[in-house]
């Protein structure tokens, strides 16, 4: 069976402004969703399911969805604030989704094999969707033993500010043992950097793996996540800014010996439009691996 690419759809672009994930960066107005679709598809997955907002549903459906139909299965699922476990109520005066695990949540009902999480607005690479669909292929059946995509971090930078990512660590086999989201990286004098929760600056190497969000679950996982989500409602639900996110439930389950997480190393470079100043740099470098040959200039 193919595993299946469950994209996170549904964040409001707040630094960016507008629905980026509707942006054309591509020669033929191509969203960086598109190339992520095209690479899915070439690596070997099955389906498509996208996690949104319902209101834009009907500009998603148009813009978005009616290119992929011809292509691969499309599911569309929707992330809502009151969408939460039995005797839970949203407070009134909340008005951000729970963040990306509970976003993984809402895929549950369409989900019964092996999958890929990845943020609709991140280029991720032709190489890493086909490392990704190699690595979950071998999952099908198991229970407990996940994967993540760890770039290199040097290959996830911005030109345009800092970023946030989320710095792993592994043991001696190559599985994952923490992974901690660190909010301000960047090159200075040519080392990449950040500061610390001492406000103390600490250099990593230019190959240290991070998280750019790019999982191999099994459906197990989804369990997992409705256990936990009920005990962090119970501990968050008053803090209006409190989101329940995939490294937070990755980590749990890790330091609880529950799972492995094998981290797979990619050569594809990161890039995103973080900063609106971001967005020009993108199209450019799109531009670059379409005169390479890595892709058409018209996707589908």
């Amino acid at each position: 069976m193919k595993p299946t690419l469950f994209v996170l759809a549904a964040g409001m672009g707040s630094r960016y402004g507008g629905l980026k994930q509707l942006d054309g960066l591509g020669p033929n107005g191509e969203t960086i969703m598109d190339y992520s679709i095209f690479d899915a598809i070439r690596g070997g997955f099955g389906k498509v399911v996208f996690v949104i907002r319902k209101d834009f549903e009907q500009d998603f459906r148009e813009k978005i969805i009616s290119k992929y139909e011809n292509h691969i299965p499309v599911e569309v699922v929707f992330q809502a604030i009151d969408n939460l476990p039995a005797g839970f109520t949203a407070p009134a005066d909340r008005v951000k989704p729970w963040g990306t695990n509970h976003a993984v949540l809402m895929g549950k009902g369409v989900i019964n094999e092996p999958f890929a999480v990845i943020n609709a607005d991140d280029f991720y690479g032709r190489d890493s969707f086909a490392v990704l669909a190699e690595q979950l292929m071998k999952m099908e059946g198991a229970k407990n033993d996940y994967c993540m995509v760890g770039y290199r971090v040097g290959n996830t930078l911005s030109e345009s500010g800092s970023v946030a990512r989320g710095v792993c660590e592994t043991d001696e086999n190559g599985y994952l043992t923490t992974v901690v989201e660190r909010t301000a990286i960047e090159r200075i004098d040519g080392k990449v950097s950040f500061k610390d929760e001492d406000g103390k600056m600490v250099t990593i190497g230019d190959n240290t793996p991070v998280s750019m969000n790019m999982w191999g679950f099994t459906p197990d996982y989804f369990t997992y996540s409705e256990e936990y989500f009920a005990e962090f409602l119970k501990e968050n639900m008053d803090d209006l800014k409190s989101e329940f996110f995939i490294p937070l439930m990755v980590n749990k389950l890790i330091n609880d010996g529950t799972v492995r997480v094998k981290v797979l190393d990619t050569t594809s470079k990161w890039f995103g439009v973080t900063y609106a100043a971001d967005r020009q740099g993108v199209v450019d470098k799109i531009q670059a691996l379409i005169d390479a040959g890595e892709y058409p200039a018209k996707l589908f």
